[in-house]
């Protein structure tokens, strides 16, 4: 029987916004071929980790090039149910078997060999109609013909991840634009052979606008320079340079501008070596670029999977053990994932295997299936058995660890739009939780399933009080995060120690970072009540307490401008441990409060709460405080970079290190918000906390802050309800209901950690360590390490946690 929708169009439904109402319109979709810049989503389902490896294929959608699952859960056939979408193609295929004798040979490049698909795998093809109930459409038939070859010649989603994975994002700069050179002239190639001031003969850098040949800067890996190339530059003040040994055919190159100190593209590369007698198409790449040294370079920072007898330490498989493949760099991401899926919050609100898959016009563009997605993927277990594609040798007890998920959809779609987590570089792995908990809390959740972040919110309780006359003023501020200092002690260094020995430091107890935390400190205010300026105290503690307390330990200190981590060993032991004495004891009946007015004197920065997470950033690169403070406020309170940027831009302003002047908050804090306003931006699509930020921010006027929303995208908004003006006024003393509970003897125990590698934290290697149900344990549990798709019970965690990035804190019963 043929199929009769081999020349007819198909339908698809889109969703139109008109206001603030949402109608359904169907509307035709042809039988064409992807375009250039057209996703194909023919790797994996959109909605689960199923893969075209599977017995069953999977099915990509003729239409809208989605990719759907045909196994138990059978997205696909929802998928052409929901949207009308009869045809598909379905792919098929198996990996060729190769014996492994030997562990693979490491990545140093960055380029992806050009072997074929069909070197590797065999592939079965087949166009089914999911309405006419035939397998195996004539593709050759009606318009299939050039969307079947169209859909195997795309790009597909996760390829052109995988490949830019590989790729750092480079742009050109006004130097490499608007170069000037010097009079031409033909450098001989006896002239290119070593560096114009010493006799090395690697590692050379040719100045774009002279012609003069330098040795660059010692390297890691044996890479040797007397900084000759910068030398030069300093003195000639000439910014371009590249490296020759980097020079390929293609005109591809390590160009480097020393005025802006960083890489760079150089668009008219070859004209500006032919300037110089240099033909790029006859040079041969001999060196290996920046770029692959940093990535081997982080590809030495390994942890350890072995026992400390040298036994390789056993995979471990199942429900809840389900690795995540490093798609280059995003190892930052993977361990931050699989912290947060261990966690109850995120467990019940993302995983409901025996409830139907949600529907979505665009499942890989949908956030809410995205998430369900990882947590089917990471908690089902389905996914987490040995790579049966590896065949260790029969001399080898190597058991193989599995291939773990490529999570490409949700790193593509949680980056949009994001000037660093939408690039392929490493990433700072707190600043990535917090942002991912930012988008979170944005999304919608159904009734029943409240808001997982919800578990890490708490309200922390500031003091003032006035030195002179004593009185004192308390504010509230609702976090998710804590960033706690960690003090550096270096130990001395012996007499027979030499001046390059790495140094070390004293080892600091959690506690004794949470005392830091949490102490008093003198502020510079002018008192509104006795107008003296004889400063206040100011002290934060725990108005409540969240289920789930995710620290920040900072490490960090400023070395020629560029933040440095400190290997200072932080003592956190698996015991449970209270918090009470952290605990505010709000106002007390000896207490007197401040006056609440509006025009009183004009105080500095206790009237502007700054990011924490920002702020403790801003302090670890050496920024003083109130410069830090300053520069937050001017920024939007949210990024530390953009506020790093701002003070870099006003170093030399005469008030910088000025306080902060603001107008002190009333009790209320501040403008009071109306719930009118607050309810005509919802039905613009803005969320209840964006638009109370919107509206303080703006003076309540809703036309202002519909642009602040939008000229704020990552502005969490306000979640406190305490300022929101109603009809009826609230008794004095009363409060909204706040974030976390108030209950004391509150006991936290450590459930998880991410770790980190490396001098930078946008180097290196991130892994997660996780406190797991392990059933042939003694007592039932252990601490397995997530090292990217290895997943093995780990060794020497007491170790791993002194030196954690991130830990996560769970309330426990006692």
């Amino acid at each position: 029987m043929a199929c009769k929708h081999i020349n007819a169009p198909g339908w698809y439904q889109k969703v139109h916004l008109l206001s603030s109402h949402a109608t359904l319109n169907n509307l035709l979709a042809e039988l064409r071929p992807p375009g250039p810049t057209q996703l194909v989503y023919r790797d994996d389902c959109t909605q689960c980790f199923d893969s075209i490896d599977d017995p069953a294929g999977l099915d990509v959608c003729l239409y809208c090039f989605n990719g759907g699952c045909t196994g138990e859960r059978n997205h696909a056939a929802l998928h052409s149910r929901s949207l009308k979408h009869p045809l598909a193609l379905n792919i098929q295929r198996s990996r060729k078997k190769i014996k492994r004798d030997e562990p693979p040979q490491k990545i140093s490049k960055l380029s992806i060999a050009p072997e074929t698909e069909s070197d590797r795998y065999d592939t079965k093809l087949q166009v089914k109609c999911f309405e006419c109930g035939i397998d195996d459409v004539d593709r050759s038939s009606g318009k299939i013909s050039t969307v079947f070859e169209g859909i195997l010649m795309a790009n597909s989603f996760s390829k052109a991840a995988e490949v830019q994975a590989w790729e750092q994002e480079l742009t050109a700069c006004e130097h490499t634009l608007c170069l000037e050179q010097e009079t031409a002239r033909k450098i001989e190639s006896q002239d290119l052979g070593h560096c114009s001031e010493c006799n090395l003969k690697e590692n050379l850098w040719l100045c774009l606008q002279c012609g003069n040949l330098g040795c660059g800067r010692a390297q890691f890996g044996g890479v040797g320079g007397s900084s000759h190339g910068l030398k030069h530059a300093t003195g000639t003040s000439h910014p371009v340079a590249v490296k020759l040994g980097s020079l390929t055919p293609e005109g591809t190159a390590d160009v480097y501008c020393y005025q802006c100190d960083d890489e760079r593209v150089d668009m008219d590369l070859k004209a500006h070596l032919a300037h110089w007698g240099i033909n790029i198409a006859e040079r041969e790449k001999t060196e290996k670029s920046l770029t692959e040294m940093q990535i081997e370079q982080n590809l030495r920072w390994e942890f350890s999977m072995t026992t400390e007898d040298g036994k390789e330490l056993k995979p471990l498989f199942g429900s809840g053990f389900t690795g995540l493949k490093n798609l280059g760099n995003s190892c930052y991401l993977a361990s931050i994932l699989q912290c947060l899926y261990s966690l109850p919050a995120f467990r019940n609100r993302y995983y409901h295997p025996q409830e139907p898959a949600i529907i979505a016009q665009n499942p890989a563009e949908d956030l809410e299936t995205q998430l369900r997605k990882l947590a089917d993927g990471l908690l089902s277990g389905r996914y987490s058995k040995p790579d049966l594609d590896v065949i260790a040798s029969e001399h080898s007890p190597e058991v193989p660890h599995q291939k773990g998920l490529a999570p490409a959809m949700f790193k593509h779609l949680v980056g949009r739009g994001h000037e660093e987590f939408s690039t392929m570089r490493q990433q700072d792995a707190f600043e990535f939780l917090l942002h991912l908990l930012k988008l979170v809390t944005r999304s919608q959740h159904p009734t029943l399933l409240q808001d997982p972040v919800k578990s890490f919110r708490f309200v922390m309780e500031q003091r003032l009080q006035c030195m002179s006359c004593k009185k004192v003023r308390y504010r509230t501020d609702e976090q998710d995060n804590i960033s706690v200092p960690v003090s550096v002690r270096r130990t001395p260094k012996g007499a027979e120690d030499s001046a390059d020995k790495k140094d070390e430091f004293e080892p600091v107890t959690f506690k004794e970072c949470l005392d830091i935390f949490t102490s008093s400190e003198i502020v510079e205010l002018t008192c509104p009540s006795c107008s003296s300026k004889g400063g206040f105290t100011k002290r934060s503690l725990f108005k409540t307490f969240p289920q789930t307390l995710a620290v920040n330990a900072r490490r960090f200190e400023l070395v020629n401008w560029v933040p440095t981590k400190l290997d200072v060993p932080v003592v956190v032991g698996d015991e449970a441990f209270k918090l009470d004495a952290y605990a505010s004891n709000g106002l007390q009946e000896t207490e007197e409060l401040l006056p609440e007015d509006v025009d009183s004197p004009q105080v500095s920065t206790n009237s502007f709460t700054p990011n924490e997470a920002a702020l403790a950033q801003l302090e670890a690169m050496g920024f003083p405080r109130s410069r830090c403070e300053k520069a937050l406020h001017a920024t939007g309170n949210n990024d530390s970079e953009a506020a790093m940027n701002w003070l870099f831009a006003h170093m030399e302003d005469p008030d910088i290190d000025e306080p902060l002047v603001l107008e002190i908050p009333c009790a209320g804090g501040g403008i009071a918000v109306s719930q009118e306003s607050i309810e005509m931006l919802g039905a613009m699509g803005i969320s209840p906390p964006q638009a109370r930020k919107a509206l303080k921010e703006t003076g309540g006027d809703v036309n202002r802050a519909l642009d602040w929303v939008f000229s704020h995208p990552d502005d969490q908004g306000d979640f406190g309800d305490e300022d929101v003006a109603t009809p009826a006024t609230k008794p004095a003393g009363t409060m909204a209901e706040m974030a976390g509970t108030s209950e004391l003897s509150t006991t936290f125990r450590l459930s998880s950690i991410v770790c980190h590698k490396g001098g930078s934290i946008h180097a290196g290697h991130y892994v997660a360590f996780i406190r797991k149900h392990i059933p042939s344990e003694e007592n039932g549990e252990a601490w397995v390490l997530f090292n990217d798709e290895k997943v093995v019970k780990a060794v020497d965690v007491d170790e791993m946690k002194k030196f954690a990035y991130v830990y996560f804190f769970e309330r426990v019963k006692e």
